[in-house]
């Protein structure tokens, strides 16, 4: 069990990433964007639960200073220097290989299904401050609840085809079996996964990656969807270390991703195929592989 403090600190984290979409409130004469104050608190609650150390902070400033050089700085060469840093710290960050994070295990070693591999779920502060600071920076997100539902919409036939090609190839392949379940750990799962993996990965690979690769491929009449391959193979690429059979069903997925990125630019639309893809997995499925 993880501590009141503890989890108050996630759910400030998870709340700045919510507020992401809020727009931004004038006190007086200063402006203030709602995210920043739930993530102030989220920092100042975290080092009193010791979820986070100065050493954190340090590089979640960075982050934040590098992302928002790569938006706002006139200088095109100043935004390409940053944009790079921001990559590498960003990655650091999202594979847990800077100091100062200590991550609360939410699902300890638990076997999800019969026959299934036990399962861990962490509660991942420096990955998903990483999809905060991106979403809040880099990301083109939807403006209004209208675009938000036309954008879900647009979405959906992608999703389908998701669906049915992963979870299909996963059953073939033998990695996973139909197994409908709802637990008590499912909408816990749901939750964690959205906040402190998913929304960090999409603002990565789409918001970040992909977006800035077509952008600067524009002026190739196939530049956007080299784009969404070399976006699509990179997240399959990072899940490698899962074996050969999971990177491929996260290219897969990430062609899905992509896709729908490709057609909405927004990016509401792949972090929505994600969470769905992985709620689907985890309700009918094995979960997370047969042994």
């Amino acid at each position: 069990m993880i501590s009141d403090t503890t989890l108050a600190t996630y759910i400030l984290l998870a709340a700045a990433v919510c507020a992401a979409w809020a727009k931004p409130a004038a006190l007086g004469r200063v402006t203030i964007a709602p995210w920043t104050a739930f993530f102030a608190a989220a920092l100042g609650l975290g080092m009193a639960a010791g979820v986070l150390r100065s050493p954190a902070i340090v590089a979640l400033a960075a982050l934040a200073g590098t992302a928002y050089m790569t938006a706002r700085a006139p200088q095109p060469y100043v935004r390409v220097v940053s944009g790079v840093v921001t990559a590498v710290l960003a990655l650091a960050l999202a594979i847990h290989k800077l100091p100062g994070f200590n991550n609360a295990v939410v699902i300890d070693a638990v076997t999800i299904s019969p026959g299934a591999a036990p399962f861990t779920q962490y509660a991942n502060f420096d990955k998903g401050a990483v999809g905060l600071i991106l979403l809040a920076f880099l990301c083109s997100r939807a403006r209004s609840w209208n675009e938000f539902g036309g954008v879900i919409k647009r979405s959906l036939p992608v999703l389908l085809a998701t669906l049915v090609a992963v979870l299909g190839l996963a059953t073939a392949i033998g990695a996973v079996r139909p197994d409908l379940k709802l637990s008590q750990l499912t909408m816990q799962f749901i939750a964690v996964n959205l906040f402190f993996t998913v929304v960090a990965e999409e603002a990565f690979f789409r918001g970040f990656l992909q977006h800035r690769l077509a952008a600067s491929l524009a002026r190739w009449r196939s530049g956007k969807w080299i784009a969404l391959v070399c976006s699509a193979l990179l997240f399959g690429l990072a899940h490698l270390p899962g074996g050969a059979a999971y990177a491929l069903l996260a290219t897969i997925a990430g062609f899905g991703y992509a896709y729908a990125y490709h057609i909405t630019q927004r990016i509401e639309a792949p972090i929505f195929l994600h969470i769905a893809l992985n709620a689907a997995h985890f309700i009918g499925f094995s979960y997370p592989a047969l042994r």
